[in-house]
């Protein structure tokens, strides 16, 4: 049995989400939390030794290209946890959400010591819902993978224009990040202002949902506009891939200061314009 996905897409555009009890679970029942847990955009919090693990490029540190892994993954039993909440279900609805370019993953990189070759020791994986993107689970096999994994989406948000960064429930891990608790009546009027954000790309299911115009947001941390790239809101359409353009300009500008035998100056590094983007606020 697999989750209607029109249904699917009209529950989290109104604050509600799936889960099992175990990953073996065949059941599915639906979460609507008192509290969320969201992180401001512009207030992420990078420790010293975070910033420099992001600016040195430890990681390599890609999107959209490993989602059916990365979702195994957090699916999988692990040492601090005996079960999961993603059951077959759930995984196999986000997979067919991301072929149809609603979900979404960052993967963190690092090469094996035997045999060279890259392995997948970090990301985490989410919905997009107009100018909103749920954060759904994350993992790491190595020290400050998913943190910077989770840096990486913050400034891929930032530059593609949404908003707000829904974390579901509140952890250690995620309030060392920056990361608040907002009660549900306050995510839910911050949800109504930008679900109608249209993404770029054409999509294949769209809510029926409109946007309200509801007022509040301040407890979320954004005031209209706030977190949202030029020229974002004024068109209404928000990008996951915007920052990928950038990217692909700083690798330009590398290779023609190389070719120049000219200094490249400024950010000269994927981790150094990450780090860059993390630093400025709106």
């Amino acid at each position: 049995m697999t989750i209607d996905l029109d249904l699917l897409i009209k529950a989290y555009a109104s604050g509600i989400f799936p889960m099992a009890d175990a990953r073996d679970d065949p059941e599915t029942f639906w979460v609507e939390p008192k509290v969320r847990a969201v992180i401001p955009l512009d207030n992420f919090r990078m420790s010293r030794s975070l910033r420099k693990t992001i600016r040195s490029d430890r990681f390599r540190v890609s999107a959209d290209t490993a989602f059916a892994e990365i979702i195994a993954v957090c699916a999988e039993q692990a040492g601090d946890r005996r079960e999961t909440w993603i059951n077959a279900e759930i995984e196999e609805a986000f997979n067919q959400l991301h072929a149809l370019g609603h979900a979404h993953s960052i993967e963190c990189w690092l090469p094996d010591e035997e045999s060279g070759e890259e392995k997948l020791v970090g990301g985490l994986y989410g919905l997009a819902i107009g100018g909103a993107f749920c954060g759904e689970s994350m993992f790491s096999r190595s020290r400050d993978a998913s943190k910077v994994a989770l840096a990486w989406l913050v400034a891929r948000l930032k530059v593609g224009g949404f908003p707000l960064l829904d974390c579901q429930f509140m952890t250690d891990h995620l309030a060392s990040l920056g990361a608040i608790e907002v009660s549900q009546e306050a995510y839910l009027d911050a949800l109504k202002r930008v679900r109608g954000y249209v993404p770029s790309s054409v999509l294949a299911i769209r809510s029926p949902i409109r946007s309200s115009g509801a007022s509040a947001g301040a407890e979320l941390g954004f005031a209209a506009g706030a977190g949202v790239a030029a020229g974002a809101e004024a068109s209404g359409k928000v990008s996951f891939g915007a920052l990928d353009a950038l990217l692909a300009r700083l690798e330009e500008d590398v290779r023609g200061a190389v070719g120049s035998s000219a200094s490249s100056g400024g950010s000269s590094s994927p981790g150094k314009l990450i780090a860059q983007l993390l630093t400025q606020t709106s």
